[in-house]
């Protein structure tokens, strides 16, 4: 059906009479449907079954309910948007509407002047602008502490508490094991806390710094630190390496000015799409390289799914529309999209030159918006499946998992060499509660107390005390 009679009246009677008329056809029961065009593409129109199902299609059933229109959905037979060729015809969803082959165009149809010049188009459903995407390697940049690259943030943590138990455990071995203080009240202590953690950190250096422990338990403590370290740093320096080589011919990209200013990476853009045009008709000197360059290397792809594709293969950046790419790096997690927006635009729904059909739908379409539903309609449509998924993509990095055994190896080398300490100096307890005819329980809180402080100072209290008299 088409509305074109009503958009020749002249004088406010007639343009009065041709409202009253449309809205009476509207609301009779025998109405005839509207011919609603539109063009697949995700997530706005999208085949499930026989059926179609999208943003596009929750909007126009929304529209319906709302101004009480019956409607039937076709397909665009050229799965085209809508552009003029050289001759002035007009192919797509676009064509479609001018030869009055559809009624109304729902779809992500942006909102030319070219195109208002030979269509009515309402007011938008959604902002928009031009923004590209690109595998995530070619976005990332040279950080400050790429010395640290090697290992994640949470391995760094994983690594300094592995330090900090090793040096405790180091000072509480010296400490416990009597062979390597035999006499707390006579003998100064070797494994100082902070001496306990230099030792360490010489293991770390393959340095090493003396002195060394003497007991069995100090000693196996010693030898799994310093596999523990050899194997870190072999981790280390072997990730690090694979890191240098990956990226000795690495881009950074952030901006539409680096995409242009370099020449590694290959960009293009839906080929006689409004995208294309607006680099073919921009004065922006860098906009005008761009377009120059996917001129001369024919860079142009057939549709946003192709190029897509050529994104995740990598070394290509697809230039499009920035809600459109939005949706991709939703769904495709090693894709990221470009921070700078340019050419803000919008979408519209498209009917012929005239038709007042316009007027009421932009004012359902304001209600939408007005009243949350389009904000809905694009939290439900546009979901992310890439939630919990960007640790896994954010750089090449070891993660904790990939060192789980090392870390199971340092701790149970930890306790064992703690329980051998003690044992140790169970043993001795043992041997001086049968000597003094005493309880062991006795002779080991004892030996404990004269360790750690407590005992040591009372007992050389008692001898002080009994100098004097």
């Amino acid at each position: 059906m088409s509305f074109l009679g009503c958009g020749n009246m002249k004088g406010s009677t007639s343009l009065v009479l041709c409202v009253v008329a449309v809205t009476a056809w509207l609301f009779t029961s025998d109405a005839k449907e509207l011919s609603i065009t539109t063009i697949k593409q995700d997530p706005y129109t999208m085949s499930k079954g026989s059926e179609l199902e999208g943003y596009c299609i929750d909007l126009i059933s929304e529209l319906s309910k709302k101004l009480g229109f019956k409607y039937k959905l076709h397909l665009v037979k050229d799965n085209r948007y809508g552009s003029m060729d050289s001759s002035g015809n007009w192919n797509g969803m676009i064509g479609e509407i001018i030869r009055g082959e559809a009624d109304l165009a729902v779809a992500s149809l942006t909102l030319t002047a070219v195109r208002e010049q030979f269509v009515d188009m309402t007011t938008p459903f959604m902002q928009t602008g031009i923004g590209f995407i690109l595998h995530k390697d070619l976005a990332s940049e040279e950080s400050t502490f790429s010395l640290l690259s090697p290992f994640s943030t949470d391995t760094w943590v994983g690594i300094l508490i592995a330090f900090l138990l090793t040096g405790l455990c180091i000072f509480l071995v010296g400490r416990i094991s009597p062979t390597e203080w035999a006499e707390p009240d006579v003998e100064e202590h070797s494994f100082t806390l902070l001496h306990s953690f230099w030792y360490i950190t010489g293991a770390l250096t393959l340095q090493g710094a003396g002195p060394h422990p003497k007991a069995l338990s100090g000693r196996l403590v010693s030898a799994i630190w310093w596999l523990f370290a050899v194997m870190l740093l072999a981790c280390y320096f072997g990730n690090f390496n694979s890191m240098l080589h990956s990226n000795s011919k690495h881009v950074s990209i952030k901006s539409f000015e680096d995409l242009a200013n370099q020449d590694v990476i290959n960009y293009g853009t839906v080929d006689a799409g409004s995208t294309m045009l607006f680099f073919k008709n921009s004065n922006n000197p860098v906009y005008r390289r761009i377009y120059q360059n996917m001129e001369r290397k024919k860079s142009y792809v057939s549709n946003m799914e192709e190029g897509i594709r050529r994104a995740q293969e990598g070394n290509f950046a697809f230039i499009g529309e920035a809600v459109s790419l939005d949706l991709t790096v939703a769904r495709y997690c090693k894709l990221i999209r470009s921070q700078e927006v340019i050419a803000m635009r919008a979408y519209s729904i498209a009917a012929p030159l005239g038709s007042p059909l316009v007027k009421n739908l932009t004012m359902a379409i304001l209600q939408l918006s007005e009243s949350g539903e389009l904000t809905y309609l694009r939290d439900k449509w546009w979901a992310s499946s890439c939630v919990g998924a960007d640790a896994d993509h954010t750089s090449e990095a070891l993660q904790p998992h990939h060192l789980r055994g090392l870390f199971l190896l340092l701790g149970l080398g930890l306790a064992v060499g703690v329980l051998l300490a003690l044992l140790e100096l169970l043993s001795r307890a043992r041997t001086q509660a049968k000597d003094g005819k005493k309880s062991c329980c006795s002779v080991l809180t004892a030996e404990l107390n004269r360790r750690f402080g407590s005992g040591g100072e009372s007992a050389e209290q008692d001898n002080s005390d009994k100098s004097k008299a």
